[in-house]
C-alpha cells in the first residue's frame, strides 16, 4: 500500500510539472477489482514459427509394360517425381526463411531490450545514442518484413504445387478407367495413387503451416511498427512509456458506429459541466505534456478498454474578433499535437474525436481530454 502511494505521488508530481491536471480518481471511482495491466516497456513477444519438415516421399519405380496406359503410367509417375523435387526445394526454403526471421527477431529484440533498459532508469530526452539505437531496430523490423514477403511469395509457390497434386491425383484415379490396361498396369496405378494422395496431404500441411507462419508475422510487424512509434515517443521525452495504446482495448467489442467527428457547438454544454480526464495548459512554450497525456489515457483505458476520447480544444475569449480568431487557431494547433501524440501513442484514430470552444475561464488556452 505504501509503495502505491509514493507512486500514486510521483505521478501526480509529474502531472503538474508538466502542465497538466488528471481527474482520474473522479472519472473511474475505485473499485474492488483490479485491472489487468501490460508490462511497462516489453514488446510484443514474437510469435512462434512452425518447426515441421516436409521432406517428400520417394517414388516407387515402375517398368514398361508396352501399353496406351502403362506409358501413361510412366507419364504421371515422372511427373509426381518432378513435383516431389519442386517441394523439396520449397521446404528448404522454408527452413532458411524460419532460421533468418528467428535471428532477425533476436537481433530486433535485443535492441529495443536496450534502449528500454535505458528509457527505464532515465536519461535525457532526444539522447542520440538512443536514437541510434533506435534507427538500428528500425533496420531489424524492415528485414523482418522482407522475411514476412519471403514468405508470402513461398506461400504463392506452395499453392501452385497443391494446384498440382491435386490435378496429379485427379489425372491418377482417371487413369485407372482408361481401356487396354493390363493387370500390372493396375497395380502400378495403386502404388501410384497412394503416393501422390501421401504427397497432396503433404502439400497441404506444409500451406496451411506456411500460412499461419505468415499471417502471424504479419501481425506481429504491424504491432512492432507501433510499437516503435510509441518507443520514438519515450527517447524523445526521455521516458518509458509502456506498450502503444492499441493493445489496451478490445477492437471487436468497440462500436464506432455513430462516432464521427461533432462540429463546436456539439460539446458546448457539455464541457462547462463534464469532468475532463487530463487539461493541458498551453501557458509556456514547449509544454511537456506527453507523459502525462500517456499515463492518463493508459489508467483510463486500463479501467475501461472500450472507452473513447474527445480531444477540445478551449480558446481564451478575445477581446476583439481578430483576437478571437488568432486564440482559436492557437487552441487548434494545440488541439492537433494532442491528437498526434495519441496518434504516435498507437490510440486507433477512430477512438478520438476533436472539438474547439471558447471560454472566459482561461487566458492563454488550453486543451481538454475527455473519457466518452
Amino acid at each position: 500500500m505504501a509503495l502505491k502511494k509514493t507512486h500514486a505521488a510521483a505521478l501526480c508530481a509529474a502531472l503538474l510539472a508538466s502542465g497538466c491536471s488528471f481527474a482520474e480518481d473522479v472519472l473511474f471511482p475505485p473499485s474492488g477489482a483490479a485491472s489487468a495491466s501490460h508490462a511497462e516497456g516489453v514488446t510484443e513477444a514474437p510469435p512462434i514459427l512452425g518447426s515441421s519438415g516436409y521432406e517428400p516421399v520417394s517414388v516407387t519405380p515402375g517398368s514398361p509394360t508396352g501399353t496406351f496406359v502403362g506409358a501413361k503410367v510412366m507419364t504421371l509417375r515422372n511427373d509426381l517425381q518432378s513435383l516431389q523435387a519442386t517441394l523439396g526445394r520449397q521446404n528448404q526454403s522454408l527452413q532458411q526463411i524460419r532460421n533468418e526471421t528467428v535471428q532477425d527477431s533476436q537481433r530486433y529484440h535485443g535492441t529495443v531490450a536496450a534502449i528500454n533498459a535505458r528509457l527505464q532508469v532515465g536519461t535525457t530526452p532526444g539522447n542520440p545514442i538512443l536514437n541510434q539505437q533506435w534507427n538500428a531496430a528500425q533496420g531489424e523490423l524492415d528485414r523482418i518484413t522482407d522475411d514476412v514477403l519471403k514468405m508470402n511469395r513461398l506461400t504463392n509457390e506452395v499453392t501452385s504445387s497443391s494446384t498440382m497434386a491435386a490435378f496429379m491425383l485427379e489425372s491418377v484415379r482417371a487413369a485407372r478407367s482408361l481401356s487396354g490396361a493390363v493387370d500390372e498396369d493396375h497395380r502400378q496405378l495403386r502404388i501410384l495413387e497412394d503416393e501422390t494422395n501421401r504427397t497432396v496431404v503433404m502439400v497441404e500441411r506444409l500451406l496451411s503451416e506456411l500460412t499461419n507462419d505468415a499471417q502471424r508475422q504479419q501481425q506481429y510487424v504491424a504491432s512492432e511498427k507501433q510499437n516503435l512509434n510509441t518507443l520514438a515517443l519515450g527517447i524523445k521525452n526521455g521516458a518509458l512509456f509502456g506498450g502503444g495504446l492499441s493493445g489496451r482495448y478490445n477492437a471487436g467489442s468497440y462500436n464506432t458506429g455513430g462516432y464521427d467527428m461533432a462540429p463546436a457547438s456539439a460539446t458546448r454544454a457539455s464541457y462547462s459541466t463534464e469532468q475532463p480526464l487530463v487539461t493541458i495548459r498551453f501557458d509556456r512554450p514547449n509544454v511537456n505534456y506527453e507523459p502525462a497525456l500517456y499515463a492518463a489515457v493508459k489508467s483510463a483505458l486500463d479501467r475501461r478498454p472500450n472507452a473513447a476520447f474527445e480531444v477540445v480544444a478551449v480558446a481564451p475569449v478575445g477581446n476583439t474578433p481578430g483576437q478571437q480568431a488568432l486564440a482559436a487557431s492557437n487552441a487548434k494547433r494545440n488541439a492537433d499535437s494532442v491528437l498526434r501524440s495519441l496518434t504516435n501513442m498507437n490510440l486507433p484514430a477512430s477512438r478520438v474525436r476533436t472539438s474547439s470552444v471558447s471560454s472566459p475561464a482561461t487566458n492563454s488556452g488550453e486543451v481538454q481530454v475527455f473519457v466518452r
